[in-house]
């Protein structure tokens, strides 16, 4: 099935790898080119390449947590390519911890990055797109259901799902789509990370897999696939959702 990608421009918060990379590289892999954003200039430079170099995609090294940042993506777009079709909007985890443990400074900085950081972008990007234009929120399944230990996820991302379902309703007449992305459990440096908390990476992974219908992790790829479909003309009748990409570990109907 043609996407329709080709020739359209995205910009992806949060891509120099995880999950915003596995989705500038089903974008690209089908025609689509790319604006990437991270903190980490090394890696942003490393994740061009990887993409194809300047021809197919360029990088900036900047923070959500910067008011400037979701312009300076929205003007590189169309300086660099001449368009702009979309973005994938990505922040990292925040802290490890529940809601009663992590401290005020925490619940701060994780809402300036996670959740503002996010509506920010989300806003300059839908106020930027024309008939046609799709932004994707990468969110999680703590957004439908609390996960142990991840109080901030469990308190801020069920917001943005609010977020996302307003700006659907007030910028759908003008044809721009909003989707929220529920990642599960995907084998992620973020992941990684949580398995290793443990003290037992390997049994937590395993738990973790039991509890999964498909009995397995997911791979950064198959959520890419998902990602980049929802972004793409072929959904083009798809707005105001959240799709869990989980392999079926959300009981909810």
């Amino acid at each position: 099935m043609d996407l329709g990608l080709a020739g359209r421009v995205y910009v992806l918060t949060g891509a120099s790898r995880g999950l915003g990379f596995a989705t500038a590289e089903q974008l690209v892999a089908d025609g689509a080119r790319v604006v990437i954003s991270s903190r980490a200039p090394e890696q942003v430079a490393a994740a061009v390449e990887a993409l194809g170099g300047p021809e197919r995609a360029m990088g900036l090294t900047a923070d959500l947590s910067d008011p400037e940042t979701p312009q300076r993506l929205v003007a590189a777009a169309r300086e660099q390519f001449g368009r702009l079709d979309g973005a994938l909007v990505s922040v990292g985890g925040p802290p490890r911890g529940t809601a009663a443990e992590v401290t005020d400074e925490q619940w701060r900085e994780s809402f300036e990055t996670v959740f503002l950081g996010s509506v920010r972008a989300a806003r300059t990007v839908a106020a930027a797109l024309t008939d046609g234009g799709a932004i994707g929120l990468v969110l999680s399944t703590s957004a439908r259901s609390p996960l142990p230990g991840l109080g901030i996820s469990n308190g801020l991302r069920p917001g943005l799902v609010g977020v996302a379902k307003d700006i659907a309703d007030e910028y759908g007449p003008r044809g721009v789509r909003v989707i929220g992305l529920l990642p599960g459990r995907i084998m992620t440096d973020r992941n990684r990370e949580l398995f290793a908390a443990t003290g037992d990476a390997e049994r937590a992974r395993a738990q973790a897999e039991a509890g999964i219908p498909l009995r397995r992790i997911g791979e950064p790829a198959e959520f890419g696939r998902v990602a980049a479909f929802l972004l793409s003309p072929a959904a083009g009748y798809v707005t105001g959702i959240t799709v869990p990409v989980d392999g079926g570990a959300l009981r909810g109907l």
